[in-house]
């Protein structure tokens, strides 16, 4: 059954999306979300992909600038009120004469962008492209408009029983252990709850096991709703469809997860996520390589999750309440440059097999949906490195200070050469258990691939003044993204 604040919040969903409809008729408009996981590179995609529009980067097969259509792009004012602004040129300042990667998003923000261009037609047009920044983790709770406490409950302790999580929950199963749910309500023990449940998925969010199915997500960033009851709460050993007795420790944690869902959850998604029109996921594959295959099987359901919230027509509390009108979606293995370049078609199919089995149920709704593997900002310089009669593909940059490999630690100066290992060319290899060694099983030295943290590249202006970004297949995720808008 649909409560009433639920039929409030549609016939404000629609009343804003008429709105919306009536300005984008005369100002065409594009809502881009773009959104990843932990450490997949969002600031950097975004202050890429603005300064490469606004500057006239290289962007081949991003066919309006190529063509030369694009007369001019520049940054507007911020369109929504309560929407913090994207602080691009701190982020360009950072990249550039800092040579530092942007802080990690944390809120939501916001920044519009103005293209003028010329149509295939010689006729000249505006679009106008909002791009809306927001955390991933945010985007793994929207599953949870569709569960109860009990189900989520159920789901979250068969995930943390299971290794390598299990190793990492000991604690809080062991408080879990004296907890009774049908006993009366208890505040001390609910908050002892919360806070060894929330230690253990910051735990598994750790870059030895690189776990990315942890929601909620804002236990791991509460912001301004740190302690407060509807962030207080944790999974209890309860039936999946069970129900609570009044005043128990049970109903207790249900009224605190419809609580999450009310004040944190629904919000977000009435007020910025029904209203995009694309959407791109970054993913840092890497992360899960470096950690092992069960770091890889996490991140695949992870991604099967976030797709299947864009199915349209859904039987469920959020196709009720939403009406997502995406038309086209982006996964983008992001750090492509830790590689050398005949590994990137396999880092790209790695991800496409990830993503396999929810693509084929999404595909039904009409969103066009595609894979690419990327880098933003290519912060590496591919050579071949000798090694006895063998010449190895490696690359050459500058680790982050304090990176370390073959017991040597970085100073954040030096430039190296490094050999990062090739992915199989099948990647289904990567999926079956066993099939290589990650950090979660071994030392950093006997795992199969070695992913260290580089800088940014050093770049000097050119006759154009601020220097270009080098990257790898941003042109073509922009081709993807808002190509079909400006022909």
């Amino acid at each position: 059954m649909v409560s009433f604040s639920e039929l409030v919040d549609e016939a404000r969903l629609s009343a804003r999306a008429l709105l919306d409809y009536g300005e984008s008729f005369f100002n065409p408009t594009v809502r881009l979300g773009v959104t990843g996981l932990s450490r997949a590179g969002k600031t950097v995609f975004i202050t890429a992909l603005i300064h490469g529009l606004i500057r006239g980067g290289r962007l081949p097969i991003f066919e309006a600038q190529a063509t030369g259509r694009i007369a001019r792009a520049y940054l507007a004012p911020q369109p929504d009120d309560g929407v913090p602004r994207f602080a691009y040129e701190s982020h360009v300042r950072a990249l550039v004469a800092e040579r530092r990667w942007p802080s990690s998003t944390v809120d939501i923000s916001e920044l519009r962008l103005v293209i003028e261009f010329q149509r295939a037609n010689g006729a000249e047009r505006t679009l106008t492209l909002d791009i809306v920044d927001y955390p991933g983790e945010w985007l793994l709770d929207l599953p949870l408009l569709n569960k109860s406490y009990e189900q989520w409950a159920h789901e979250s302790l068969a995930l943390s029983r299971s290794e390598p999580r299990a190793h990492l929950a000991g604690d809080w199963h062991a408080q879990l252990a004296t907890l009774s749910a049908e006993g009366r309500e208890d505040e001390p023990a609910t908050l002892e709850a919360a806070r060894l449940f929330t230690e253990y998925l910051r735990a598994c969010r750790d870059d030895r096991f690189a776990m990315s199915l942890l929601p909620p997500g804002r236990f791991l960033m509460p912001g301004n709703l740190a302690g407060s009851p509807a962030l207080t709460f944790a999974p209890l050993d309860v039936p999946a469809h069970g129900h609570a007795p009044d005043a128990s420790l049970w109903a207790m944690m249900v009224r605190r997860f419809e609580a999450y869902k009310d004040i944190v959850v629904r919000p977000f998604f009435r007020d910025h996520f029904a209203r995009l029109d694309r959407q791109i996921v970054l993913v840092d594959a890497l992360s899960a390589f470096n950690a092992g295959p069960e770091a890889l099987h996490d991140l695949e359901a992870a991604l099967t999750g976030i797709l299947d919230c864009f199915r349209v027509g859904r039987s469920s509390v959020l196709s009720t309440l939403f009406r997502p009108r995406i038309d086209r979606i982006l996964f983008a293995a992001t750090k492509a440059d830790h590689l050398h370049h005949t590994s990137h078609d396999r880092l790209e199919a790695v991800l496409r097999r990830a993503v396999n089995h929810a693509v084929a149920r999404a595909e039904s709704t009409g969103a066009d949906i595609d894979v690419v593997a990327l880098a933003a900002v290519r912060a590496t310089r591919e050579a071949l490195v000798a090694r006895g009669r063998d010449k190895l593909p490696s690359l050459l940059g500058t680790p982050a200070a304090g990176e370390s490999a073959n017991g040597e630690i970085f100073d954040g100066n030096t430039e190296v050469a490094t050999f990062p290992g090739e992915l199989p060319v099948d990647a289904e290899e990567l999926f079956k258990g066993g099939a290589y060694r990650g950090l979660s099983s071994a030392d950093a030295d006997g795992t199969d691939f070695r992913f260290l943290r580089f800088r940014p590249p050093l770049l000097e202006p050119d006759a154009g003044g601020e220097p270009a970004f080098p990257h790898i297949r941003l042109d073509r995720a922009l081709q993807f993204l808002i190509g079909d808008r400006l022909q």
